[in-house]
């Protein structure tokens, strides 16, 4: 896979920080040039069909995860949607938390007041299992993909967890996830999947959805239900839940690019996606471990995301950045992110870098 002339970035460095941020594909750009260059054209003319363009980004948001259109919600980025989620639950529930997960994930719970127990996010599936017996949580949530160490969350687990604690809702934050892989939400055992759209998405900044199964809905603002809703008549078609997830006017340029990116990755097909992603993270694993540059518990792990915090020194990581090999410094290493747009060049290009300094 070469992807260069879709993303014109790759031709003048080495990009390998997708989980801070993904990039934009020319193709995206042209969309986002027509669609401003509309608005300028037209001025309130051109906002005239918004509510049809707002439909079938959803619709297309629902295709891609296999999802229902109507439990489907457009929101900024993950921390307003699960703000939102948090502010409708009672304030009853216990939550389990993953220790040193992202901050928008623990700390907005912690904030609230509820009852919050941890674990660690590299527990066995077995210690996992035992905990939420023991514990009782109505809630678990966490990210798929840890944010610092890229370890991933076994989907198989929540599935069991989700067969023999059906009652406990299970959250996850997919924006470390979302766009590498395949994903059936309709078939997983997560009950909500909130996630941003700039990183692994490829689709900029100030879009992301919120995913939810229907029994959801019985635990979300229910102080609410029977009163009156809006009656005016550009709101009379809103359910309950879209008025607190979507309240004012949605950004047909944000939104509108998430769309434009999931079109993008469609095209290409999310199987080359995942083979690429898994292919390249399997020969970076191995050359990482080769040269003892993960930790025990990563380099263990049977499954992991593509994303690699590895054991450099900051000699050696300033060497990265003077060689334009795009990354960053997180917690205690530096992390490494491939995506599609990877190739094993990148990867070599990188090694190389790394056995010339990293003495």
């Amino acid at each position: 896979m070469n992807f260069e002339e879709h993303f014109p970035l790759l031709n003048n460095r080495t990009y390998l920080n997708t989980a801070s941020s993904g990039i934009l594909s020319a193709s995206l750009m042209e969309w986002r040039r027509a669609h401003d260059q509309d608005f300028f054209d037209n001025g309130s003319t051109f906002r005239i069909p918004q509510a049809e363009r707002i439909e079938k980004i959803r619709a297309s948001i629902a295709r891609f995860f296999h999802s229902k259109p109507e439990n489907t919600f457009l929101v900024p980025n993950f921390s307003y949607g699960f703000n939102i989620f948090l502010e409708g639950l009672s304030s009853e529930h216990r939550f389990l938390l993953l220790e040193e997960d992202y901050p928008s994930v623990n700390y907005a719970v912690q904030s609230r007041g509820f009852h919050s127990e941890y674990i660690a996010a590299d527990e066995s599936e077995t210690y996992i299992l035992d905990k939420i017996g023991e514990l009782k949580p109505t809630v678990f949530a966490f990210s798929i993909v840890q944010y610092i160490s890229g370890n991933k969350i076994n989907l198989t687990l929540i599935t069991e967890i989700k067969r023999l604690y059906p009652e406990i809702l299970i959250v996850a934050d997919g924006t470390q996830f979302c766009g590498t892989t395949d994903f059936n939400f309709a078939q997983s055992g997560i009950d909500v999947l909130i996630s941003s759209g700039y990183k692994w998405m490829l689709a900029g900044y100030g879009n992301g959805f919120f995913l939810m199964k229907d029994q959801v809905k019985n635990y979300l603002y229910r102080d609410t239900y029977g009163r009156p809703l809006p009656t005016e008549p550009f709101l009379k078609d809103k359910q309950l839940l879209s008025l607190y997830f979507e309240p004012g006017h949605q950004d047909t340029l944000a939104f509108g690019s998430l769309e434009q990116s999931i079109l993008f990755m469609e095209k290409i097909g999310m199987t080359a996606i995942e083979h690429q992603i898994r292919k390249l993270s399997d020969l970076a694993k191995a050359a990482f471990i080769q040269r003892g540059l993960l930790d025990e518990n990563t380099a263990k792990r049977a499954e992991h995301s593509s994303i690699f915090n590895i054991n450099i020194s900051e000699h050696t990581y300033q060497q990265l950045l003077d060689a334009d090999i795009v990354c960053l410094a997180r917690g205690r290493g530096i992390r490494i992110a491939f995506h599609f747009y990877n190739t094993e060049a990148d990867l070599n290009r990188l090694l190389e870098v790394i056995d010339q300094h990293n003495n």
